[in-house]
């Protein structure tokens, strides 16, 4: 591969993996587009690196009792009532069932044959960020944009091929988080952001193209913990459009609200976007995830079970109710969450039961007042358009206010979102071993480059594991003690639960597995030994082969 002033530290592949396309990674690799991507390191990594600083800073505040409140500093924004977040761009204004997954080809064809109206391709919580993973899914992105997708899988010679009898739904891309390294670039010595090169390269080589097909680039963005991190995409925003003479506004930011900080600052997120703003989502797992994270020093808010943490409970309800009121305050979409269900197969009884819950979900979401929702797998697509279709007929409900349409109507308050308060919530035994099971499944999984994974019938992805480490962690600090069988949960006990799991997961594992490594890193952080950032970053490493390390050097390119 020949670039002008690039290192190449270690071999590109001659393409093998990539067989089902016709475009290789030479094309997504181009001179131009790492010139974007240097450019744009160069001129935001400070920023990035500032900001997760910050983060530490907050949590250390948080430790100390200091709870997040509404800033002072911004009541300004959220009190001036003439300022509204950009118009719904084409093929946005109607997203009342997105579909979510991972960039690989079989998923986007999939995902793109669906009929949903909108497909979120993920490169951050249901994908693992190995080189191969994160060239193939831009080649995939390239390739759908274009239509040039179809293929034959090679291990079961089945067709895959966009069907002519569907109308293909918006795409919208969520890259990495801040917090995530691209360690197979570097630029002046140091990793790429995650974020800034999965949106450079996608954004460089389909943005124009994704203009001649009548929408642009869209853009989910995930787990930020404040304002000034929006500012920071904003800022990348522009000046990616300004380098490829492309209108500002063009591009179009859906922030996931999927921490409690978060929460706290929605009406300013949405204030730094204005004019890429195409709204909020309620990013559930993540969001819960983030309320054990953030309050987990503080035995107030320890939580129970998962199973017991709904969307109905104190301080899900009110982040649901403050969304959409902010949302269709500044007039933007207010976007549901994720229904994780799979269909179960084999059991007519268990999957009615699976679905019926799907149903009373999006009918909960949609008389809430959001304007779509997301499913996991393409036959929950009928159920999710059913509700949404019958209960709201217009293509969004960026008009309804319940502020002010309901006269019984109470205005969401900082200490709402605090209120983790469960009535009959219960932690189990049967809790512990569904915690344990899920993080190691999942870990697994994620240490084999794969990033989402079914497990009883469910979809689960970082996010989920995520919950289930930080309870186990969150359990075992204040030695609470279960409601079933009244044993305190001890380091010991769960690492005794621990082995169990492993071991029987042994039994049948196909040779290559993971399972003991994934326990090895697992295991301090259910035992209370220690509590990592973010699993992704804890299993990083082992996922870059040594000879992978690192394999482009940019530190010379000029940009």
């Amino acid at each position: 591969m020949s670039l002008n002033n690039v290192q190449i530290l270690a071999p590109i592949s001659a393409d093998p993996l990539y067989a089902p396309s016709t475009t290789s990674a030479r094309t997504i690799l181009t001179r131009g587009a790492l010139e974007l991507a240097v450019k744009l390191q160069r001129a935001f990594n400070g920023r990035r690196l500032a900001l997760l600083k910050a983060r530490d800073a907050k949590q250390a505040q948080i430790d100390a009792g200091q709870f997040p409140t509404l800033l002072e500093e911004t009541r300004s924004i959220r009190e001036d009532l003439t300022w509204q977040g950009a118009s719904p761009a084409p093929g946005l204004v109607d997203r009342r069932v997105e579909i979510t997954g991972p960039p690989e080809r079989k998923m986007i064809v999939n995902a793109l044959n669906s009929g949903v109206t909108t497909y979120m391709t993920d490169f951050e919580d249901s994908a693992a960020p190995t080189w191969d993973n994160v060239i193939a899914g831009q080649i995939n992105l390239y390739d759908a944009i274009r239509e040039q997708i179809d293929f034959v899988a090679a291990e079961t010679g089945k067709k895959y091929a966009l069907r002519t009898d569907v109308k293909r739904p918006t795409l919208v891309v969520r890259p990495r988080g801040w917090h995530m390294e691209e360690k197979h670039v570097l630029v002046d010595g140091e990793p790429m952001s995650g974020a800034i090169f999965d949106f450079a390269l996608f954004f460089y080589h389909n943005a124009h193209q994704l203009i001649a097909n009548g929408v642009g680039p869209y853009f989910y963005l995930p787990k930020m913990e404040s304002y000034l991190e929006a500012r920071l995409w904003n800022d990348i925003f522009n000046v990616a459009q300004d380098s490829l003479a492309i209108p500002r506004g063009t591009i179009r930011g859906t922030v996931l609200i999927e921490t409690i900080t978060g929460a706290f600052e929605m009406e300013e997120i949405i204030f730094e976007l204005r004019q890429h703003s195409s709204g909020l989502n309620c990013g559930r797992w993540d969001y819960i995830f983030s309320t054990i994270k953030k309050l987990r020093n503080h035995p107030q808010h320890i939580l129970p079970d998962r199973g017991d943490v709904s969307m109905t409970v104190p301080f899900m309800s009110s982040y649901v109710k403050r969304l959409i009121e902010v949302c269709h305050k500044r007039g933007v979409h207010a976007m549901g969450g994720m229904a994780a269900q799979i269909p179960i197969k084999g059991d007519e009884a268990k999957n009615a039961i699976a679905m019926a819950g799907v149903e009373k979900d999006k009918l909960r979401e949609v008389t809430a007042g959001h304007d779509g929702t997301w499913v996991a797998h393409p036959a929950l697509a009928s159920i999710a358009f059913g509700v949404f279709d019958k209960y709201m007929p217009t293509p969004n409900q960026i008009f309804y206010r319940p502020d002010q349409t309901n006269p019984d109507y109470v205005r969401i308050t900082g200490e709402d979102l605090l209120n983790t308060n469960i009535e009959g919530g219960l932690i189990t035994e049967e809790g512990i071993r569904k915690n344990l099971y899920i993080g190691l499944c999942y870990m697994e999984a994620w240490l084999r480059g794969l990033g989402c994974v079914p497990i009883n019938h469910l979809m689960e992805d970082a996010a989920t594991a995520e919950v289930s480490r930080s309870q186990l962690y969150q359990w075992v600090k204040h030695g609470v003690t279960t409601d079933d069988t009244l044993v305190k949960i001890t380091p010991e006990l769960t690492k005794r639960i621990l082995d169990e799991e492993v071991a029987k997961l042994l039994v049948d594992a196909k040779s290559g597995n993971k399972y003991e490594l994934a326990a090895k890193y697992f295991e301090p952080e259910i035992t209370g030994q220690k509590y990592s950032d973010f699993l992704t970053t804890l299993l990083y490493d082992e996922i870059i082969s040594p000879n992978e390390k690192h394999i482009i050097d940019l530190s010379t390119l000029d940009a």
